[in-house]
């Protein structure tokens, strides 16, 4: 059995991994973490009556693999300490995305303190970095907006298809992405009926989608991102627009798409076809709630010959395939497991 710690389990994401890992064959909860004196069904009523009580950050012990779902900063004052007790470190934050220093320094607007172990991080999207996550100490778990935005993309980017410098992804967020701190964006009586942009310019999670698509094109990627929240709890749609440098069709994409992902359990190539005489066209693309609750990632797209854009939709939770859930996939590759392991569950329909 993996003993599994998790460092930072009162919020959503600290909550939706111990709900995925109560339930995996390989794994013993050793210690979830709260800073206050509460009961596990304070924070996460959905797991009343389970045999899991939080303990208090200094009363940590041993473990094969800690799950931190803390504040920007703190994960890298951490993750040295339980390095050195021979644990693996999956931050399900921010502190070991990027790998250029003056860049996290300038976006978190915080000195990093432990750039080393960002170097050594191996950014968790398996899709792209399978056989480096299987020997890594140090896991950075993918943004939300920037899972979608980079399994939306990668196919196009890594076929040289789309001009790199004109990307457009409009990224729609339940409010789970907000965490569980109260916010005035997030509060009921303000979402609800409401559209809330935010971040429009220099959101965190472009400079993510540009290193990991600079990879695959080998040449600077510019995507111009402006997410929105809007009235749902879990779940990403990222709207993605992309203009190609040769002749396409939405026939030969498709193709494209498939042979990408061919390969890949998690990510769903969604193709229906589309009702020739419809007036109202929306089988062809995926819906969020598709993966509510769920490690999968659905894509759709579309051509437009007249103007000649691709359009593409990239669907996931935002505390699933986009948080804890593609953190317990990088978890299962780390330790030689299926990755596939605890995470087959599909959506809920209707939510």
């Amino acid at each position: 059995m993996i003993k599994v710690g998790i460092y930072g389990a009162t919020g959503y994401m600290g909550g939706e991994a111990l709900r995925v890992l109560m339930t995996h064959p390989d794994v013993e909860i050793a210690w979830a973490t709260s800073r206050s004196e509460a009961q596990i069904a304070d924070y996460h009523p959905n797991l009343y009556g389970e045999d899991i009580h939080f303990i208090r950050p200094e009363q940590t012990t041993p473990v094969d693999v800690v799950f931190m779902a803390l504040p920007t900063g703190v994960p890298q004052e951490l993750a040295p300490k339980f390095l050195k007790e021979g644990a693996k470190v999956i931050d399900l934050g921010a502190d070991f995305r990027l790998t250029d220093r003056k860049v996290w320094e300038s976006v978190y607007k915080k000195k990093h303190k432990s750039w080393s172990l960002a170097m050594e991080a191996v950014y968790g999207i398996p899709e792209l970095h399978r056989e480096e996550i299987k020997n890594a100490r140090v896991i950075a778990n993918p943004g939300c907006f920037a899972s979608a935005a980079i399994l939306g993309l990668a196919p196009l980017v890594k076929a040289g298809l789309v001009d790199t410098s004109k990307l457009v992804v409009d990224g729609l967020s339940g409010t789970a992405g907000a965490g569980a701190e109260l916010a005035r964006p997030a509060h009921h009586p303000e979402i609800a009926n409401n559209l809330v942009p935010y971040n429009v310019v220099g959101h965190r999670h472009t400079f993510e989608a540009e290193q990991e698509l600079g990879l695959l094109s080998k040449k600077r990627v510019h995507i111009h991102f402006t997410p929105v929240y809007v009235p749902i709890v879990r779940g990403i749609l990222d709207i993605i627009h992309a203009f190609p440098t040769k002749k396409v069709s939405r026939a030969s994409l498709m193709k494209l798409y498939k042979e990408f992902y061919k390969d890949e359990y998690f990510v769903k190539v969604y193709d229906l076809p589309k009702e020739e005489k419809a007036s109202w066209q929306y089988k062809p693309y995926p819906w969020v709630n598709s993966v509510s609750g769920t490690n999968f990632a659905y894509i759709g797209l579309d051509y437009d010959e007249k103007r000649n854009r691709i359009v593409i939709f990239s669907v996931l939770d935002s505390i699933g395939k986009g948080g804890a859930h593609v953190g317990v996939q990088n978890m299962n590759l780390m330790f030689g497991l299926d990755e596939t392991t605890g995470l087959t569950a599909r959506g809920w329909h209707p939510v």
